[in-house]
């Protein structure tokens, strides 16, 4: 399974299979347990609601689905649009660095 600690809130993602394939957008949120992300623009569906007391007419609300995160890549350069899959490598102090494996372990900020 793939590491959470590859793609944060707030990195540009493509998305690499599905309906949706080579759309790219903002991560909004990662949802951890369910190993997916919310992305800006995708993901948008309608969902029917039934008359209850606080509605009582009922209708549709608009929801946010989560893409997993198997079918996004992290963007590197937003101009040419080109991905990379993501590393982790340990610092000298003892800490992690997320770096881009296609562009010669380039360090990811």
């Amino acid at each position: 399974m793939p590491s959470v600690k590859r793609i944060h809130k707030g990195d540009t993602v493509k998305i690499i299979s599905g309906a949706s394939k080579g759309t790219t957008g903002k991560v909004l949120a990662v949802l951890t347990k369910k190993q997916a992300v919310l992305i800006e623009g995708v993901g948008n569906k309608h969902r029917h609601v039934k008359p209850n007391q606080l509605n009582p007419r009922g209708g549709h609300k608009d929801i946010h689905v989560p893409t997993s995160l198997h079918k996004v890549a992290l963007v590197v350069d937003e101009k040419t649009g080109t991905t990379s899959r993501v590393g982790l490598i340990k610092n000298a102090d003892g800490g992690t660095t997320r770096v881009a494996r296609q562009n010669k372990d380039k360090e990811i900020k």
